[in-house]
């Protein structure tokens, strides 16, 4: 096989998509391969398109490519949506009976889509009627088309297992495909029905029927489709390996790092992480006899869920709230409480498209500048940014240290193409996770003495004691305070006491090493170097190994703490640079902004992307080369995904 195997399963939402990709790409991880996958969905429940993006190699593999060697369609829209995505040598698996669907007749397809479609079709000079028309102009390009009698085949499942009624059958057409998917692959179909084991568990008859239609699929592939030139092959590993979606790493990076109460009121796509909670709210404690566990509260509203991970955190609670953009914008104010009463809350913010609703279920990194300023007046906040899916679980777990530390609240921010990407990994460590409270006291602490919660400090925290602790008392406002938290309007101890506050992120900027706050990548003294954050990381380290193999090189700056900015680092890399190339999912370049406010320092190119899809390592490569050949613009903003 070729290093890469891309595969993508395509249909109607409710159609399967998501399983048949699951167990697609589940299989290929128990074979030993490298997996990455991408999960695109439309907002409403059920009945538009979503599709499935599995990209599969013996090397690991970080970022998403545009291209597809074998579509796996579930139904005529996802034939016409993505037959140009179809590499040269491809192939498409489609239902025999879609052949002479009249591509005007596809009611789903929405009008911008047919109005880009026709664009393509008169620039191509093609003219088709049906969806039979398009697939055999592709077969022009050398794309093979897998036609399989799926009504058939049901038919011949409903005999076997006594359903008379196909249309309860319609739902195996993902399995069916999948089957004749690992046919046309040659692939051990040992790791395939394990993986159906797996994902449909202890539902013995769910699993039989399944496997039925895989193994009638996979053989009819074998027998009529003997030329397909593909192989996809097991590789032999001992490496413990474990396939995830971002959500998944991030609540499993919040118990190893101890939290003990997680609110949320449901929101795409964050509600996926305190679902996956809530599945495993009890645990066992690795070395212990002992179970583990969290409280998960579905709230009635995103106020009530920051004020009620803000009371939990006050009493001495390691507690978090996940949201998006519309779910913070109403924590704002609850946001505000948290910071002036100097509580450790962290908020697990997944950046998805706005303003107000937006594209509900499509990627962006638009709420940067957002998540530093959010609520009125100043307060300090710490903002961590991951990369990939292993950073979440890390980063899910350390936050909860800088929170106590510093005794401030916390954004976790999280691109929506890591919340609902999937990747094989080796085994994460928990061992890794070390728990730090900060100054937390106890009653002995304050026994026979006043107690001040807001005590000024050279430093800026105050010792902190939980909410209840007998024999202390303290008072907790929205308004200014004294140290003891009585309310106060007076002039010298509003300064000292907003002083004080600000004074943590002095102190965070000190203490926090800064390579927890930045990765840096490549040669030191590479003339070029990228600056990005987030998700387009995966993307940036492909390309630039393309481009040292094409003779380019460059360096690349990952920002992981834009809030407080490391800034003599950033000064140090990018003194050095004579291109500055800055790579963000928004339009206005939100950390090059905050970058040269802070540092003065202005980028030089910057690729920027914002239509709801993230970035592929092909368009980022290619817009890298443009760059250093001189050839490009000042700004190169990228539109690829469909």
């Amino acid at each position: 096989m070729t290093d890469d195997f891309i595969w993508m399963a395509g249909g109607p939402q409710g159609s399967g998509v998501d399983s048949s990709a699951n167990i697609f790409a589940r299989a290929c991880c128990y074979g030993g391969l490298h997996v990455y996958g991408k999960r695109e969905y439309s907002s409403n429940i059920k009945g538009l398109h979503s599709y499935f993006h599995i990209r599969v190699s013996p090397h690991e593999v970080g970022a998403i490519v545009n291209k597809v060697d074998l579509l796996c369609t579930f139904d005529a829209e996802s034939v016409v949506r993505h037959i140009w995505e179809v590499s040269s040598g491809g192939g498409i698996i489609c239902d025999t009976e879609v052949f002479e669907t009249k591509i005007s007749s596809i009611i789903s397809l929405p009008p911008p889509f047919l109005d880009e479609f026709k664009k393509t079709l008169d620039e191509k000079g093609l003219h088709p009627e049906t969806v039979g028309d398009l697939l055999n102009e592709v077969k022009k390009n050398n794309v093979r088309i897998y036609s399989i009698p799926y009504l058939d085949m049901l038919k011949e499942i409903g005999k076997e297992t006594g359903e008379e009624q196909v249309s309860k059958l319609k739902r195996m057409i993902n399995v069916l495909s999948l089957g004749a998917s690992f046919g046309l692959a040659n692939y051990d179909r040992e790791y395939v029905e394990k993986a159906i084991n797996m994902i449909f568990g202890k539902k013995p008859k769910i699993i039989s029927i399944n496997l039925l239609a895989l193994n009638k699929a996979y053989d009819y592939a074998r027998q009529n489709f003997k030329d397909a030139g593909i192989n996809l092959k097991a590789v032999k590993t001992d490496e413990q390996r474990i396939f995830l979606q971002g959500t998944q790493a991030v609540a499993l990076g919040k118990l190893a790092g101890g939290c003990r109460m997680q609110t949320y009121y449901p929101i795409t796509p964050a509600a996926d992480e305190s679902e996956y909670i809530e599945e495993n709210q009890v645990f066992e404690i690795e070395g212990s006899n002992e179970a583990g566990g969290i409280l998960v509260v579905q709230t009635e509203d995103e106020i009530a869920a920051i004020t009620m991970a803000t009371g939990a955190a006050l009493t001495g609670v390691r507690s978090a709230t996940s949201t998006s953009g519309p779910g913070f914008s109403l924590m704002a104010e609850g946001l505000g409480w948290a910071g002036i009463n100097e509580v450790p809350v962290v908020i697990n913010y997944y950046q998805r498209t706005g303003p107000s609703t937006g594209l509900p279920t499509r990627h962006a990194q638009d709420d940067l500048r957002f998540a530093i300023h959010a609520s009125h007046g100043e307060f300090p906040r710490i903002i961590v940014c991951s990369g990939d899916i292993e950073e979440c679980f890390y980063d899910a777990a350390r936050v909860f240290n800088y929170a106590e530390r510093y005794q401030t609240p916390v954004i976790h921010l999280i691109d929506k193409a890591l919340a609902n990407s999937n990747k094989s990994y080796k085994t994460f460590n928990p061992g890794l996770v070390n728990i730090e409270r900060g100054e937390l006291l106890n009653e002995a602490d304050v026994a026979g003495r006043s107690y001040r919660r807001f005590e000024f400090t050279d430093n800026g925290i105050s010792p902190r004691l939980p909410l209840g602790t007998p024999g202390a008392i303290f008072w907790n406002t929205g308004d200014e305070h004294t140290e003891l938290g009585h309310i106060t309007e007076e002039p010298m101890m509003r300064t000292r006491m907003l002083e004080k506050r600000m004074k943590k992120l002095e102190t965070a900027d000190k203490e926090i090493p800064v390579d927890e706050r930045v990765n840096f990548f490549g040669d030191k003294d590479a003339p070029a170097t990228i600056v990005s954050w987030g998700s387009p990381k995966g993307a940036i380290l492909e390309a630039m190994d393309i481009l040292h193999k094409d003779g380019y090189e460059m360096n690349f700056l990952q920002v992981r703490m834009p809030h407080p900015l490391p800034i003599e680092y950033i000064e140090k890399v990018l003194g050095k640079a004579s291109k500055k190339i800055m790579i963000e999912g928004n339009y206005s370049a939100q950390l090059a902004g905050i970058i040269r406010e802070k540092t003065g320092i202005l980028m030089d190119y910057f690729i920027l992307k914002w239509n709801g899809r993230p970035m592929s390592t092909d368009e980022v490569y290619g817009a890298l080369k443009l760059i250093l050949q001189n050839k490009a613009p000042l700004r190169q903003v990228l539109i690829g995904g469909s």
